[in-house]
C-alpha cells in the first residue's frame, strides 16, 4: 500500500496536470472562435469566385466542363487529366498533438489511400505531424516533393499561395493524374468530418445559377479570364481549406483538454479518497493501539 507522502505527491501531480489541461483548453476555445471568424470572413469571396468561374466555364464549355470541344489547350489541362499519370496527396495534420485522434484519423485515411495505388505517387505535408509520418513511412513508392510546417494557428492567404503553387507546379510538370487532399473539415465545436477532397482536376462544373453572371462583354475574352481566374480559385479552395483544417484541430484540441481535465479531477477525487481512508485506518490503529495499552496498565 501506498504511503500517505506517496499519495500526496501523486495528488500534487495530478492537480498539475489538471491546471495544465484546462489552460490549454481555453486557449484553443479562444483561437477556435478565431479561426470560426476567419472561416466566415472567408466564405463569401471563395463563394463569388466559384460562381464567377462556374459561369465563365458554362459560356465557354456549353453550360458543363465536361463539354469541353470549345475549351482551348490551357483551360483543358485543368479539367483533364493523364490517366496514365501519378497521383499526388497533400496531407493536411496538426503542429502538434495532444487532440485526440484528429491525427491518427488522418494517418489512418492516407494510408487507405495509398493501399490502393498500384504504382508510384507524390506527397506534399503541411504540419509536422504529417511531415512525420512520411520520414517514416516504409513500403511504399511515394517521394515527398513539399514541406510546409509551423503555420498552424496562423494560416494566412499567402500560405494557401504557396501550396497552390506547389500543387500546380507538380501537377503540370509531372503530368499527373489527379490530385487529392485529405484533412479534416470542420462541422461543429464536437466534430469534424475526414474528408478527401480532390482538388485537381476540376470536377465538371454545374451549370451556373440563373443570374449569377450577366451577359457581359469581356475584355479580355472569356478563356483568358477564365485561365487567369483558375488558379486564384484553386487557391482560394486551398484557403478554405486551411482555414477549415485549423478550426477543427481546435476544436478536437479544446475537447481532448476537456476530456483530460474531467479525467484528472476524478483521478484525484479517488486519491483524496485512498488519502482520507488511509489516514482514518492509521487513526483507528492508535486509537486502538492507545486504548489496548491503557488496559494493560490498568490491569
Amino acid at each position: 500500500m501506498a504511503s500517505l507522502r506517496e499519495i500526496r505527491r501523486k495528488i500534487k501531480s495530478v492537480k498539475s496536470t489538471e491546471q495544465i489541461t484546462k489552460a490549454m483548453k481555453m486557449v484553443a476555445a479562444a483561437r477556435m472562435r478565431r479561426a470560426q471568424q476567419a472561416i466566415l470572413a472567408a466564405r463569401p469571396f471563395a463563394v463569388r469566385l466559384d460562381e464567377l468561374c462556374r459561369g465563365l466555364a458554362e459560356r465557354i464549355g456549353k453550360n458543363s466542363a465536361s463539354d469541353s470541344a470549345n475549351f482551348p489547350a490551357s483551360l483543358k489541362r485543368y479539367f483533364q487529366s493523364n490517366s496514365q499519370g501519378a497521383s499526388l496527396i497533400v496531407l493536411i495534420a496538426a503542429d502538434k498533438g495532444l487532440c485526440g485522434a484528429f491525427n491518427s484519423n488522418l494517418i489512418r485515411a492516407s494510408l487507405g489511400w495509398m493501399q490502393r495505388q498500384n504504382h508510384k505517387f507524390y506527397a506534399i505535408t503541411v504540419g509536422r505531424k504529417s511531415r512525420d509520418f512520411f520520414k517514416r513511412l516504409k513500403g511504399f513508392d511515394c517521394e515527398v516533393l513539399h514541406e510546409m510546417t509551423g503555420i498552424f494557428p496562423k494560416v494566412s492567404f499567402t500560405h494557401a499561395e504557396i501550396l497552390g503553387q506547389e500543387i500546380l507546379k507538380a501537377y503540370f510538370e509531372k503530368n499527373l493524374s489527379n490530385v487529392i487532399v485529405v484533412y479534416n473539415e470542420f462541422k461543429s465545436v464536437a466534430q469534424q468530418k475526414l474528408v478527401e477532397f480532390p482538388i485537381l482536376p476540376i470536377a465538371p462544373l454545374a451549370k451556373a445559377l440563373p443570374g449569377s453572371l450577366v451577359d457581359y462583354e469581356f475584355e479580355p475574352k472569356e478563356d483568358v479570364l477564365l485561365e487567369a481566374l483558375l488558379p486564384r480559385y484553386l487557391k482560394a479552395q486551398i484557403y478554405r481549406i486551411l482555414l477549415e483544417s485549423q478550426a477543427a484541430e481546435l476544436s478536437a484540441r479544446m475537447n481532448a483538454m476537456d476530456a483530460a481535465s474531467k479525467n484528472a479531477k476524478e483521478i484525484r477525487a479517488s486519491l483524496n479518497l485512498s488519502l482520507n481512508r488511509q489516514r482514518q485506518a492509521m487513526i483507528t490503529k492508535e486509537i486502538a493501539e492507545l486504548v489496548g495499552g491503557a488496559e494493560a496498565l490498568a490491569s
